[in-house]
């Protein structure tokens, strides 16, 4: 089946409609960087796949013909009449009208090890990830559109950051294809990159840690020119040689600042936490 490219600004027109800054709406309009974006999920077609924000639908059509079925959730609803006609003729197209961060994936998926589209604005990124990840059914892979400093941020290894341990923590990160700010409609100040995360079997952070692991995490890089001993004892209202006591029984240094542990060690600090 051939698709048609869509016209994003044609579309929004007939429908007196304008892309909405404060959903972070930057519609992906051209063909070839939708159809890279498809082919980086590696879809079969036994494949059922949760895209979140379809937005015109544009990536959904090209999700559609790849995999048994694709449940698009938009947040939006002045989009739906849109994603009704453009998806009119898809019959393994499911659109879910909602929040996802308010939706459990169990509830309007059926298939354990699905795969996940989207293009996110970056402030949700992490919400979004967690939230998927953390449910009862979990994907196997996720394709993400973010900004390319995002991609950048998420796939960190050397100097870490709270974002790219948000997505590390469930499985591997990399950039897989880069897409210029003039493929989308209206055009962003800046260009997007695709990032694949494939989850691992075994998180170094087990499930019933992921609270403990987030509330360190957040302490450590809540003030970044600070030593562990000061960030975790400012975040976590400890003392500082309380800090420092629980950072060397983990056998990390106090004095090192949170950008510079590894995910490894993360784990360790999270393992010999004294329990409340």
């Amino acid at each position: 089946m051939k698709l048609t490219p869509i016209h994003v600004p044609t579309l929004l027109k007939a429908y007196g409609l304008r892309p909405k800054k404060s959903l972070g709406q930057n519609f992906l309009m051209d063909d070839g960087a939708l159809r890279r974006v498809a082919d980086a999920a590696e879809i079969t077609a036994e494949d059922e796949v949760l895209e979140v924000g379809p937005g015109l639908g544009s990536l959904t059509r090209h999700l559609a013909l790849q995999a048994r079925r694709v449940v698009a959730v938009e947040l939006d609803r002045a989009l739906l009449p849109v994603l009704e006609e453009v998806l009119g003729g898809f019959e393994n197209v499911a659109v879910v009208s909602g929040d996802i961060l308010e939706i459990r994936p169990e509830t309007i998926l059926s298939q354990e090890g699905y795969l996940v589209a989207a293009n996110i604005p970056y402030y949700i990124t992490s919400a979004i990830i967690r939230h998927l990840l953390e449910a009862p059914l979990k994907p196997r892979r996720m394709v993400l559109t973010v900004q390319r400093e995002v991609a950048e941020r998420i796939c960190a290894r050397e100097t870490m950051n709270l974002l790219a341990l948000s997505v590390q923590v469930f499985g591997t990160a990399r950039v897989v294809a880069q897409i210029p700010a003039g493929a989308f409609y209206p055009a962003p100040d800046v260009d997007s990159s695709v990032v694949r995360v494939d989850l691992v079997e075994s998180p170094v952070i087990r499930a019933e840690q992921h609270d403990l692991f987030f509330t360190l995490a957040k302490a450590g890089f809540s003030q970044k020119r600070k030593t562990l001993r000061n960030s975790l004892a400012g975040g976590l209202r400890l003392a500082g040689d309380e800090a420092a006591s629980r950072l060397n029984a983990a056998g990390i240094d106090p004095q090192r600042r949170a950008e510079t542990l590894s995910l490894a060690e993360w784990g360790r600090l999270v393992e010999s936490w004294p329990e409340k």
